[in-house]
């Protein structure tokens, strides 16, 4: 066997990354996506697209996303292969550090070969050293399954000071459910866990006026709620609430009023995501219209 080379692309590579077969049913391509589109709109850089040739031919490739300002990559979102050795030897070799994200089709379990995908890939990334940290849902409503009422028992305020944003966040990281929270909680504190949340809000290219906080109409805080747009679309950026106020549904009220707020903004559909395991915000999400468009698993 000849041996194996792993690399970075240069500019004007594009092609070459492209020239793995894959049948395309779990990743980005089993949504329509692909590589070049993506690199046409600016979200994949050749010194973050890797691949691991034999004879020049690719038999394994990843590529890290991040936003066009970003000087390191945020995620790893495409990686596949026809060489399992191979591509645990990419991993391993190429001096990017992110989480990987494997978006997958509902159902995805009950399809044997996108299944036997999703596991070799899961396998291989496990064998150079990543684990599994969370499996998620992503949603995304429209128009055609209706808008829906405010409640109307809160009242939502902008907050132009972080400060204030970020001890909210650090109230609504106690007793979180949401997986990402409480890794960083447990492998940093609870201090990192909110910065890092607030970081990445304030990373979204949206307005930052967008952001609300919700009182009760006696003046108690509730939580935090953001509309917000990633570099795509429309998105529900944060829904939490203080822990002691949960337990009255306000959830829904906080995410109605986030898409509510997106629609008046102009947007026709917006996307969100929950962890599987946090059932009643994914209830939430399918009280509110919002229907599962996909899964995902992290593994960091």
């Amino acid at each position: 066997m000849t041996d194996l080379v792993i690399r970075p692309l240069v500019a004007g590579e594009e092609k070459l990354f492209d020239s793995l077969a894959d049948p395309g049913l779990v990743g980005r391509a089993a949504f329509g996506e692909t590589y070049l589109d993506m690199v046409a709109g600016g979200q994949y850089r050749p010194e973050w697209s890797w691949v691991a040739l034999r004879d020049g031919a690719v038999v394994a490739r990843a590529a890290w996303w991040g936003g066009p300002d970003d000087d390191h990559p945020l995620a790893l979102d495409w990686f596949d292969f026809t060489d399992a050795d191979a591509a645990v030897r990419l991993l391993r070799a190429a001096p990017l550090r992110a989480e990987y994200s494997i978006s997958l089709p509902v159902g995805w379990r009950d399809d044997p070969t996108a299944r036997a995908q999703a596991e070799a890939r899961i396998a291989a990334a496990t064998e150079a050293g990543m684990s599994v940290l969370v499996w998620r849902y992503r949603y995304r409503w429209a128009p055609d399954r209706g808008l829906p009422d405010r409640p109307g028992r809160l009242e939502f305020r902008p907050e132009p000071d972080d400060a204030v944003v970020l001890d909210v966040l650090r109230r609504i990281g106690e007793g979180s459910l949401d997986a990402h929270t409480r890794h960083t909680v447990a492998t940093s504190g609870p201090d990192a866990a909110a910065r890092e949340e607030l970081d990445l809000l304030r990373w979204l290219p949206s307005p930052r006026g967008w952001w609300r906080l919700a009182w009760t109409p006696d003046g108690e805080l509730v939580g935090l709620t953001v509309p917000a747009r990633n570099h795509s679309v429309p998105i529900v950026g944060f829904v939490g609430v203080v822990p002691e106020q949960r337990g009255h549904g306000y959830a829904y009220d906080l995410l109605v009023e986030a898409t509510r707020l997106l629609v008046e903004a102009g947007a026709t559909e917006v996307v969100a995501a929950t962890d599987q395991t946090n059932h009643p915000m994914a209830a939430t999400f399918e009280r509110a219209g919002y229907p599962i468009e996909r899964e995902r698993v992290d593994l960091v």
